[in-house]
């Protein structure tokens, strides 16, 4: 018997259980589908966000801490051989805590785009691959989001010295052609990290919800993907 079904055994007979172990997908309603994924969907977001947005979520992740721009750490070496290894070491603990500073931002947009979400992209999202919802959220909330979260960036980076050298080097960097535009301003490469970090712990809840069922919020979500499973 799958998981989903471990905690209506003390609740109903064993002929109900058995009838309910045989819903497949093309038993559920479309309003029980929905409501389900959204239910499972507002659990998963608010995790990651709530994570991310902690003191270390970015810094003490290896899975998402955010690391020092490719220019920098090929200096790296040398600034610690002369002394200045702080400003390494500065630069990487503030873009992390930028990026944690920016999380709670993200909270009304993907709940806004979970209430926004329709039949179609509920079926999309059930009937697609274990990150389809990861990748609905980055349609509909990525370019809201840099915006939201660039200037919160912006002000957390200002305060690092580094930070307008920086700048102005990979600017000349970019112009030869010898860095990648959009990681030619540290804020700009700040807020894509960050972006990033958030769609891949969304991932990882999504993955963990679809594996295991049982650890959806509500009787209805774990009623949708059980159904998958």
């Amino acid at each position: 018997m799958r998981p989903i079904f471990g905690l209506l055994v003390a609740l109903v007979t064993l002929g109900v259980v058995c009838q309910a172990n045989a819903l497949s997908i093309d038993d559920l309603t479309k309003k029980d589908a929905t409501g389900g994924l959204k239910e499972a969907l507002m659990q998963g977001a608010t995790k990651a966000v709530t994570s991310l947005g902690s003191d270390g979520g970015f810094l003490n992740n290896p899975k998402v801490k955010i690391p020092l721009p490719p220019s920098v750490k090929k200096l790296e070496g040398t600034l610690r051989k002369f002394g200045m290894g702080k400003y390494a070491d500065e630069l990487d603990a503030t873009m992390n805590h930028a990026a944690e500073a920016a999380m709670p931002e993200a909270k009304a947009l993907l709940v806004g785009s979970i209430k926004k979400m329709s039949v179609e992209d509920a079926k999309g999202i059930l009937q697609g691959g274990d990150d389809s919802a990861t990748q609905y959220f980055r349609r509909t909330t990525a370019d809201p989001l840099a915006l939201k979260f660039k200037p919160i960036v912006q002000k957390a980076m200002a305060k690092v010295k580094l930070t307008e050298k920086y700048d102005e080097l990979a600017g000349k960097a970019s112009r030869f052609g010898l860095m990648n535009e959009k990681d030619a301003h540290l804020d700009d490469y700040v807020t894509g990290k960050a972006l990033d970090g958030l769609y891949l712990m969304i991932a990882e809840e999504e993955k963990s919800i679809r594996k295991d069922p049982v650890s959806a919020a509500s009787g209805l979500a774990r009623k949708v993907f059980g159904a998958l499973k």
